[in-house]
């Protein structure tokens, strides 16, 4: 374990903050520090947080960088920046684990901001974009529909169910579009990988020729099948995907009947149940495009079925459509 900060923990704090730190992909979040994976090893390096200056994703796409296309097709990045000036950046094959962590970070530790300032400065001038759609004034009904759903918002904010529904859904999405001939393929692939690497080893042992060349070539494709996330798992497959998705449901429908205790129903329904979806309903009534729930939540879906890979959005827009989108998309809009 090494530190890349200016501040040094005794072996023993460190040895305790490590063994209580929250594990989120290969970086993690301690009390004392941040744990940050090298290209090869989860958690080789650690920062204290006295030493950070902000911790921001980062998102890069597939075709060149960010160009604000491409909503689905990213490679995201956590990136911490010192108070130094350096920066630190992990990659991620997961972008729901960066964003975990984020929000582990805004939770435990208020005071460090989690956008690049570059991303600051857009948000606030996109703020001020938004605000010149809305309505110089809004009709009563419209006004309750905004004071409903605040109040729902507020309600799943209070806890944590949503952020399982959201993973649940993202994770019934991908595995619903692996073809059979896709999981087919890649367990003929891992067989073939396996056997090579096998032989490799085998090889070796005889001191037969190209040994070292067959176990190289076997693990390549070993690593490439697996980061692929098309080879059927325990837990990655079409099955228990569904399972957790339908475990999700029943937790977040749940969670809203213990705090709502009678009050009325929810605005939207379960499956749909996220500060996001609340919150962009709350603009579309702003901008006067609905005047209830429910005209809100058409809109809602209307504007969800329109961007695809060729629309152009900010980061912050695509922050908010990859985190429920996929709600909406195993659901079939309904």
């Amino acid at each position: 374990m090494k530190c890349i900060g200016s501040t040094v923990l005794d072996p023993e704090v460190l040895k305790e903050d490590r063994r209580s730190m929250h594990k989120i992909g290969p970086c993690g979040v301690g009390r004392k520090a941040i744990y940050l994976n090298s290209f090869y090893f989860s958690r080789r390096y650690y920062i204290c947080w006295q030493d950070i200056a902000r911790v921001f994703k980062r998102v890069a796409l597939s075709k060149g960088g960010y160009s604000g296309k491409g909503v689905f097709a990213s490679i995201p990045y956590l990136v911490v920046e010192k108070k130094d000036g350096s920066t630190k950046q992990c990659n991620f094959k997961f972008e729901e684990q960066v964003d975990k962590i984020l929000a582990k970070v805004e939770e435990e530790h208020p005071n460090i901001p989690t956008h690049s300032r570059a991303s600051e400065e857009k948000l606030e001038k996109a703020a001020h974009a938004l605000e010149k759609t809305y309505v110089d004034s809004l009709t009563p009904e419209a006004e309750q529909t905004i004071a409903i759903l605040s109040d729902a918002k507020r309600m799943l904010e209070r806890g944590s169910t949503w952020k399982e529904l959201t993973f649940a859904a993202k994770n019934k999405r991908v595995q619903d579009n692996i073809r059979p001939t896709w999981r087919i393929t890649a367990i003929l692939l891992f067989g073939g990988a396996a056997l090579l690497a096998l032989y490799g080893i085998y090889s070796f042992t005889q001191h037969g020729s190209y040994s070292l060349e067959f176990l190289l070539a076997g693990l390549a494709i070993l690593a490439v099948v697996l980061a692929a996330r098309v080879l059927p798992t325990g837990t990655q497959n079409r099955k228990a995907a569904e399972k957790d998705w339908q475990t999700a449901l029943a937790d977040m429908e749940r969670y809203l009947k213990n705090q709502q205790r009678g009050q009325g129903t929810f605005p939207v329904p379960v499956q749909y149940a996220h500060p996001i979806v609340l919150e962009r309903m709350i603009r579309i009534v702003r901008q006067g495009k609905a005047q209830t729930p429910e005209e809100a939540l058409d809109v809602l879906k209307s504007e969800l079925r329109a961007l695809n890979r060729s629309v152009t959005v900010s980061q912050s827009e695509y922050d908010e459509i990859t985190a429920i989108k996929p709600m909406f998309l195993v659901c079939n809009y309904e």
